[in-house]
């Protein structure tokens, strides 16, 4: 069954907006043959140079340098050393905004004690490293995409807080941009892998 693959238009919009939208949308991932694809359960917004929280925030740099640019491609980054997170950028050129995909859920194409529910883990169990860095995730071209599969989550099943491990961001610190999607409505999507 073809899904929708969301495109440009789809990220240049608000990123607050945008996180909470992709909540039990699909990520999906072709890799020698196979699909990778698992349902998005957490996200967090991060909102260009003001964000204090945002690697914009810092100005310029080669590593923000993707999120300068055009809405619907990955920011993927090295934390700790060890661990990669990934990225949508969001908004019009120049606006450096992005939504990173905490977790997800209901995944196919792996081993079912692989886990997903972290940013590193997420990546790793995907697969997914600095080679997708800037690259785009709409077209038919895309390694990597989120997919619409219709069903919308009601409010009641997303919650909303302060994203993780921020402390110093200021009054940026507490804004309720994580966005998670319950465990009940994730379960359920299994049916639509």
């Amino acid at each position: 069954m073809a899904y929708y693959q969301l495109q440009e238009a789809d990220y240049d919009r608000d990123t607050v907006a945008v996180a909470r939208g992709l909540l039990g949308k699909y990520l999906v991932l072709r890799r020698d043959g196979v699909r990778v694809a698992g349902c998005i359960t957490e996200t967090e917004a991060y909102c260009g140079m003001e964000d204090k929280a945002c690697h914009a925030s810092k100005g310029r740099t080669p590593r923000t340098e993707v999120m300068f640019g055009p809405p619907g491609h990955w920011y993927v980054y090295l934390i700790y050393g060890m661990y990669h997170c990934l990225n949508i950028v969001t908004e019009p050129v120049d606006q450096p905004c992005a939504v990173l995909i905490r977790a997800v859920a209901t995944v196919t194409g792996l081993e079912d004690s692989v886990k997903t529910d972290g940013p590193g883990k997420l990546c790793r169990a995907f697969g997914i490293d600095r080679d997708y860095n800037a690259e785009t995730a709409c077209g038919a071209k895309a390694r990597l995409w989120i997919e619409d599969r219709s069903l919308r989550p009601s409010d009641a099943d997303i919650q909303a807080g302060p994203r993780i491990g921020i402390h110093y961001a200021g009054v940026y610190r507490d804004k309720p941009w994580r966005f998670l999607l319950s465990a009940s409505y994730a379960d359920m999507q299994s049916v639509r892998l």
